[in-house]
């Protein structure tokens, strides 16, 4: 075959399998859009839908520099046992004592923990849980950008596991704290937070509930229910409305695998605000004080009281000298709305009157032998807990032990009958000779058959106790009286 038969049949190839590639890709072009046709989706709806997610993108960006990495060091002390669950168990020390057989041993242990926070103020104060950061020794403070600071805690408050901690900073970006009181069921929240580790983690979910009370994690308890992700490590961090604004604390998680179930819990940003500011402004949290003692109301109380209303807080007893008896407010009285405020229940009431600041005047409508009474209340500070260390027992088997007066807002938080006086242990020490005999929570009614009503009979009781003498208590625990005897 001659050269120019060879560049022809070479040039009717490339010319066929040009037809052939543009043949191909137009058959191609034609799949691909017939399968976009085939989606069904609406151009509006794709359109909205990229409106949501560009919106929801915008509000994470925004927040998450506002959200910080806690971590904390702490010493824990531990006995060296080689058979710890056993000997260990109070049943066999109560027994054994305390020393055997390895009891004596101890080591100190370093533990790290992680945690969540929020900036809520450009100069450097951080909200977060006071579990997050009790009892630590170090507190590091890593922020979005990897600047690292040193943590100093401004103060804690128990009651609502709030804490406050601040960092030398200025210029830092900060969150708006929104109006938790405005939040509805079924809103969109974003949480933020460090769960396992994992820095600036987004979640998104719905406010499933408001108002959450009674879970059993705090003494002042108005929890936002979510079901956005909340996992261990999120604590302290941020959840936040479709405005970027700050409306919780992320708090706890409800869980029976320890991971998330669907159900997390979050402190409303007002409570935590008005715990904030109290401990910037006096260095504790200071809160107002009604002075009655109040119950639930239940369809069967209604009944016998002739209340028609399904909702409210009974007042059960009026404190003397407090404001409610200045006031005028008797037992018997079913209060409906507090400030302007309806009262849900005694939950309700207690927060409200809690987060109201002291020396304040509101009126409290009530309802009184079927009658709506309005009664205009000037609040009082709550009565500091007064609580007795264990210097008064130095030398004597309830060294160690600390306790405190059995007030009206304990009495009705543990529950715990009108007729049971005495005073509550609120904390036993590890050496001491009470410890694993004596309860948290415990009302001590009698030491050595002599009756304790308040921390002077307390007090006075314990002073007469001899080094190594042994102590019969009678204690009411739960719903019930025991006998309790301690010795060395």
């Amino acid at each position: 075959m001659s050269k120019r038969n060879i560049y022809a049949v070479a040039i009717v190839f490339v010319i066929i399998g040009v037809i052939f590639g543009v043949v191909l890709s137009s058959r191609l072009n034609v799949h691909e859009i017939t399968l976009a046709q085939d989606t069904g989706i609406s151009k509006e709806t794709t359109d909205f839908l990229g409106k949501l997610s560009k919106s929801l993108s915008e509000v994470a960006e925004k927040v998450k520099p506002a959200v910080v990495n806690i971590s904390t060091t702490k010493t824990v002390t531990l006995r060296e046992t080689p058979f710890d669950e056993f000997f260990n168990d109070p049943f066999f020390r109560r027994f054994f004592g305390r020393d055997f057989p390895f009891g004596h041993k101890k080591r100190k242990y370093r533990s790290s923990a992680l945690g969540s926070g929020v900036i809520v103020t450009d100069d450097g104060y951080i909200l977060t849980n006071n579990h997050v950061i009790k009892d630590a020794d170090e507190i590091k403070i890593v922020l979005q950008d990897k600047r690292e600071f040193k943590g100093k805690v401004i103060g804690t408050d128990p009651k609502t596991d709030l804490a406050v901690v601040k960092i030398d900073a200025k210029g830092l970006p900060a969150l708006k704290l929104g109006d938790s009181d405005r939040l509805h069921v079924g809103e969109i929240v974003l949480a933020v937070g460090n769960p396992f580790g994992l820095s600036h983690t987004i979640t998104m979910g719905i406010v499933s509930a408001v108002g959450r009370s009674k879970v059993g994690i705090a003494d002042y308890e108005d929890f936002i229910q979510t079901d956005a992700a909340i996992n261990p490590g999120n604590s302290g961090g941020a959840l936040v409305n479709i405005k970027g604004e700050l409306i919780g604390i992320n708090t706890a998680i409800f869980s029976t695998s320890g991971g998330y179930m669907g159900i997390g819990f979050a402190i409303p940003s007002n409570m935590a605000k008005a715990v904030m500011e109290s401990i910037i402004k006096y260095g504790k949290v200071i809160r107002g004080w009604l002075g009655v003692t109040i119950q639930d109301l239940t369809p069967e109380i209604a009944e016998h009281f002739g209340i028609k209303e399904e909702k409210g807080s009974l007042v059960t007893d009026v404190v003397k000298g407090s404001p409610a008896e200045k006031a005028g407010f008797r037992r018997g009285d079913l209060i409906i709305e507090f400030d302007g405020k309806p009262v849900k229940d005694s939950t309700s009431l207690r927060n409200m009157v809690a987060n109201t600041p002291p020396g304040k005047t509101v009126p409290v409508k009530v309802i009184r032998e079927g009658k709506e009474v309005v009664l205009n209340v000037t609040l009082g500070e709550f009565p500091e807990e007064r609580v007795i260390s264990s210097a008064t027992a130095e030398e004597n088997v309830l060294r160690g032990v600390h306790v405190q007066e059995l007030t009206p807002e304990l009495r009705e938080g543990l529950g715990i009958p009108e007729k049971v006086r005495g005073v509550v242990v609120t904390g036993v020490e590890e050496d001491s000779p009470a410890y694993e005999v004596l309860k948290r929570n415990d009302v001590i009614q009698e030491i050595n058959r002599k009756s304790i009503k308040n921390i002077k009979d307390y007090r006075d009781a314990v002073s007469r106790l001899k080094k190594g003498e042994s102590v019969l208590l009678l204690v009411y625990r739960g719903n019930g009286y025991i006998y309790i005897t301690i010795k060395d």
